[in-house]
């Protein structure tokens, strides 16, 4: 998973979405509890933060099936969910 974009973090969890590990490092819960404070307080200064506030919604389909405890990096189940298309679902290769 090189290239310019290299993270050790995205390698680390563009891992667990391909294996499908949703074990929690970070939970769903917790990240949108510190997303709620930051949307919070947006709102109180009249600042718009559109790209939180759609992770925030992929979070509570996360939560709606189930996954308040699975690792953030799960959000491609979200992902996966709203657009009636699965990893699982891909031909080998």
């Amino acid at each position: 998973m090189g290239g310019f974009a290299s993270s050790r973090i995205l390698e680390v969890h563009g891992e667990r979405m391909l294996q499908r590990s949703f074990d929690p490092g970070f939970r769903i819960a917790l990240h949108q509890k510190d997303l709620e404070l930051a949307l919070s307080t947006a709102r109180a200064l009249g600042v718009g933060l559109p790209s939180t506030a759609s992770c925030q919604q992929l979070f509570n389909v996360c939560v709606g099936m189930g996954g308040a405890g699975w690792d953030h990096s799960a959000l491609v189940r979200a992902i996966e969910h709203i657009s009636s298309f699965s990893l699982d679902d891909t031909p080998a290769g």
